[in-house]
């Protein structure tokens, strides 16, 4: 599969490995975006069962819910920042 992508479409595909040492959860980096895309590519209502025949149906049926979740990030308004400054602790401490 490496191999084919480096010929074919000329990328390098990276593993993610746990570190040998690690216990519990840990945090592997880059792994959450390709996470959250697939999330959001199953939030669309078809793509939670496969009913399709054919592969190309499915195929742009994740590209039209790619196109969907990339025009909303485009057309959303950037966040507010908050104008207010921020009161320090010994301001509170003071008040009570």
């Amino acid at each position: 599969m490496v191999d084919w992508a480096k010929q074919r479409l000329d990328i390098k595909i990276k593993t993610v490995r746990r570190p040998l040492d690690a216990q519990g959860f840990v945090v592997l980096p880059r792994r959450w975006v390709v996470e959250r895309s697939l999330s959001s590519i199953m939030r669309a209502r078809r793509h939670c069962r496969d009913h399709e025949r054919l592969p190309q149906v499915s195929e742009s049926l994740i590209t039209w819910a790619s196109i969907t979740l990339m025009t909303r990030r485009l057309t959303r308004k950037p966040a507010r920042r908050s104008t207010r400054t921020p009161v320090a602790p010994v301001a509170l401490a003071a008040a009570a």
